[in-house]
Order: structure tokens, then sequence, then C-alpha cells
């Protein structure tokens, strides 16, 4: 990435909001494009990303004072032509419309939640409204879910996206929900089986979110879309990988299995550090030799133990190699990178330790010296 890129720059800037206050001047004549334009711009530089969607909300709303019956056609009127229906995936639209969301939310979620639901619909083929819709989820979700089921059989995959999305119990940047983790399930029972990747992707984060605290969940409805045959077979290997991807670091056995890996694999595996001591901002170069008695596929993975300040541990896993392993053995080299200064990560010298996974188990381990 370049130096300097700043991505709330890229998304909200003063060409972006001039273009959104264009669009609400030629829906309301009335709409005071340049004072819009002028008010927004006084905060925004100075704020993040989800403070910036916030504030141009915050703005449009004073500028658009009336309840959201009044406020609805404007906005419809403001919008561009809904997402070419004919792409399949990475088609987020443009971030200048999240804002519309958050207006909408603000004027419809307690006194005019049916037509504040009809206004998400449409905005939701510009820009995903997966935060907007979550508030009302909160606020009414039998009501929410049961259009959600109508939703899930759109024409739109803008729409069916946003089912899934919405419902996320992990979604970035948005407001938990207070569903149970099984309570979209039947909604994912009907989108998992999706022809675009765009909700296919969206199916298999949420069965990820949901791993973290309830693998089984996710691991039997895999198993029955797996008997069902309802979704093409390489589409659905595709999901469940993505969607286990969580456990997989974890080395869970049961979704190793799921993949077909064997956590109990008959094999020898050794670990073996070039050096027993290595500075921080070198490399920390290793080998790890594998021999089986029968072909068999393997993940192999390394997990790293990294000293913390204040005496703590954390831990890191990292991938090496998806492959076949047969009698003849494998040896497979690593120059892992030790960077000083990192903007993530900070290294503190100390006595470290790496470990062998494969296929989800502790195969061998080796302590090295961190010196600074």
């Amino acid at each position: 990435m370049a130096s300097g890129f700043s991505l709330k720059d890229q998304l909200f800037n003063r060409e972006k909001v001039r273009y959104l206050a264009g669009l609400f001047a030629q829906a309301d004549p009335a709409f005071e494009a340049e004072a819009f334009e002028a008010r927004v711009m006084a905060q925004l530089p100075e704020l993040e990303l989800k403070q910036r969607i916030n504030w141009i909300a915050e703005v449009l709303g004073e500028m658009l004072p009336a309840a959201l019956p009044e406020v609805a056609p404007v906005v419809l009127r403001a919008l561009p032509p809904p997402l070419d229906p004919s792409k399949t995936d990475d088609d987020f639209g443009d971030f200048i419309f999240a804002p519309l969301g958050e207006l909408v939310v603000a004027k419809g979620l307690e006194a005019h939640r049916e037509l504040a639901l009809d206004l998400l619909v449409e905005l939701t083929q510009r820009f995903s409204m997966e935060w907007a819709i979550r508030p009302f989820l909160n606020r009414w979700p039998d009501e929410v879910m049961a259009r959600m089921r109508l939703w899930a059989e759109s024409d739109s995959y803008h729409l069916r996206r946003l089912v899934s999305e919405g419902t996320r119990p992990r979604l970035p940047w948005g407001m938990a929900v207070r569903l149970e983790l099984r309570d979209p399930l039947p909604l994912l029972d009907v989108l998992h089986r999706d022809p675009t990747r765009y909700v296919t992707r969206s199916v298999a984060n949420h069965l990820n979110d949901i791993t973290k605290k309830q693998p089984d969940l996710v691991l039997d409805c895999l198993d029955r879309w797996r008997a069902e045959a309802q979704q093409d077979g390489s589409e659905l290997k595709w999901m469940t990988t993505h969607a286990l991807r969580g456990l997989i670091k974890a080395g869970h056995p049961r979704a190793m299995e799921m993949l077909g890996y064997d956590p109990n694999a008959e094999l020898d595996a050794g670990l073996e550090l070039s050096a027993p001591k290595v500075r921080i901002g070198e490399v920390l170069e290793f080998t790890c030799h594998l021999k089986a008695t029968q072909d068999l596929p393997v993940l192999v993975d390394y997990r790293l133990y990294f000293q913390r300040p204040g005496g703590k541990v954390s831990v890191k896993v990292f991938k090496l190699k998806q492959t076949r392993l047969g009698t003849g053995g494998l040896s497979l080299t690593k120059r892992h990178a030790l960077k000083r200064n990192a903007s993530t990560f900070t290294l503190v010298p100390g006595e470290h330790r790496i470990e062998l996974m494969v296929n989800g188990r502790v195969r061998d381990e080796v302590s090295f010296e961190l010196l600074a």
C-alpha cells in the first residue's frame, strides 16, 4: 500500500460530499447543496471513517428536518440507478450512500418502521445497509426477521446478502445484534444455495463468526448442507473452507476431518532452527521434516509464542503448506521476518517458542531466544 494512503479520505472527501449534495439538490430544489457541503467539510477531515458516516447523516438530517414520510420521496428521487444486477461479486457500491442508512435509522426506527425498511430495500441496492439494519433487528426482531424471510428469496442479490450480512454476530464496525446464534440459521439454509459468490461469501463469514462460540452448530449445519446437496459441490467446498478458517487455525479436530485432514494421521515430524538466537529485525529461519507410512493430505502450520510486556505471552498461527505427504518424505523451509517497529505488533526480547502443527496437532516444538 502506498505511503500516506487513507481509506477514509478515499471514501469520504469533498468530491464525494459534493456528489451527494448534487443528487439531493436535483431531487429537491429547496435543498441547499453548498450549505450542506460547507457544514459537512467543516468537521469531516478530523473524523474517522465510521464517524464520517454518522456526521454526514447528522448534517443531512438537519438539512431535511421533516419526518420520514416527507423525506422518503426526496431520498428515493436522489438515488442513482441500482447497482448492475448482472454482476455476482465485489459490487459494494459507493460508501457515500452509507449515511443514508443512518438517516433512515434516525428518522424511522421508532415511528415509521415499515417505511424505513422499504427504504433500506432500495438503499442496499446502491450500498449495503448491513449497519443500518441492525438497530431495526434489535428494536423489532420478529418483524425484521419476517421481512428477511422474504428478502432471502429476492431477485436482488444485494438484498439477499443483506439478510446474511445484517444478522452476522461479529460484523466489523457494526452494532451487536441480540439474536441467538441459531436464530438466522433458517435464513442461511436458504442463502447457502445462492448462485452468487457475493452472497455465499457472506454466509461463510457468518458461519465463521458463529464458530467463535458454537463450533458444533456450524459443523452440524455444514454436514446438513452437504447431505442436502442443494449447492454446487465445488462452491459448497469453498464455503466450508472459508467458514471453518478460524477453527482450522485453532486445530479443531472435527473441522480438520470435514476438510479431509486426519488429525491422528501417523507420521514423523521434526522442527529444526537454523540458529538458536535471532535478533529483532532479522529473520527466523527453520525447516520442518515430514514423513509418513502412506500417502495422505496434510495441512502444515506453525505457531509462534511471543513474549509480551508484563510477562504475558501471545500466540499467532501462520500457514506453511497445504499438500500431500508420501512415504518419500517432505522438507519445508521458512524464513519468518521478525520486524522491528511493526505497526501492529511490537516484539519483546526473551525466550520464544515455535510449534509445528500438522493437521491441527502439535508434532514438534523448539525454543529460541529473541535478542534486542
